[in-house]
């Protein structure tokens, strides 16, 4: 394989968006990079699970003690959560609907109650990436898929999958279902094993997202016929190597290494970084511009949280604290 510009890039940014991460967790109020591309724009976090949307899911979602570890009741929260991905829409129907929970809810209420949040004006999906409506004989995107819910609870998937042998067997499970193409069908296995539900490592497998396509081509001129997710692989296995090769120390997320979701989600960034660091390198898909600016959040910035099995040294002095950022306070540079 040979590789661009990009690919010491990739690594570059693999560190410094997470060191990042880590100055916000101690210093709400920056400055928390020099990287005036970094601090101008949006970029998701170098460990998936650690991004806002991961997060509330874990905690909010999934490992709350209040609410059960069944395994229906857990695939129904998570997929519920993330077929909107939104969490300001999960918060609308517990705040309206009450505790979500299979045994007790009543979809047609959902349905109605977001009906009259896209009536205000309201966003009830997220922007992070497309959902595509499966075709389930109803007129709004939200109607299908609360119905694709309702038929993969009635038709026993959860236990199905509660049984699978690998996680691959899990993304095939979801591929079956209509409106849940391949990156999807990732995404989503990726989410429920952050669960009791599964218990999976995160380098079984991966499937390179179409960012994450891109994000390959402008760090090689050539794979030599290596598939995304062999690419992929190579670069979980080379990070110690090629972090050390560039005089950069990275702890990774308290002890823990990238993983295969991680080195593909930071394919996907480097994509559209290189726009701005690396405008003479055309990927696959010719974006020239990065959409989204950064803005700083107004989210209560809770105690980091992670599936439990992992063992993660998270310090104590981040459990006990619970710290808000403010927009006139928070600045990345």
């Amino acid at each position: 394989m040979t590789p661009t510009a990009v690919y010491d890039s990739y690594w570059y940014f693999a560190a410094e968006r997470h060191s990042i991460y880590e100055r916000r967790l101690t210093d709400p109020d920056g400055p928390w990079t020099a990287d005036t591309i970094l601090g101008n724009y949006r970029f998701t976090n170098t460990f998936r699970a650690a991004d806002r949307v991961s997060q509330y899911l874990i905690s909010d979602v999934q490992y709350r003690p209040d609410r059960s570890q069944a395994p229906g009741e857990l695939f129904f929260r998570t997929l519920l959560f993330k077929l909107f991905n939104k969490i300001e829409t999960w918060e609308l129907i517990e705040s309206q609907l009450g505790p979500v929970s299979w045994q007790s809810i009543d979809l047609s209420r959902v349905d109605d109650l977001l009906d009259r949040a896209l009536a205000r004006g309201e966003r009830i999906y997220s922007a992070a990436y497309i959902m595509p409506a499966p075709r389930l004989g109803h007129i709004r995107k939200h109607a299908n898929h609360l119905a694709l819910l309702e038929r993969m609870m009635r038709e026993g998937l959860p236990a199905m999958i509660a049984r699978a042998k690998r996680l691959s067997d899990v993304y095939v499970l979801l591929t079956r279902y209509q409106g849940i193409g391949p990156f999807l069908a990732f995404q989503y296995a990726i989410d429920l094993n952050y669960s009791s539900l599964l218990d999976f490592s995160e380098s079984d497998f991966v499937v390179a997202g179409p960012g994450a396509i891109d994000g390959i081509a402008k760090c090689f001129e050539d794979t030599n016929g290596r598939s995304a997710e062999e690419i992929i692989a190579y670069m979980t296995d080379m990070q110690d190597t090629e972090f050390k090769a560039r005089g950069i120390s990275f702890g990774g997320l308290f002890g823990r290494k990238l993983q295969l979701i991680d080195c593909q989600n930071v394919f996907c960034e480097i994509s559209k970084y290189a726009r701005v660091a690396h405008p003479d390198v055309r990927g696959v898909s010719n974006r020239t511009r990065i959409k989204q600016s950064y803005r700083p959040s107004v989210a209560v910035q809770n105690t980091p949280l992670f599936p439990p099995r992992w063992g993660l040294d998270v310090p104590l002095s981040l459990k006990m604290e619970v710290r808000r950022q403010e927009p006139v306070q928070g600045k990345l540079f």
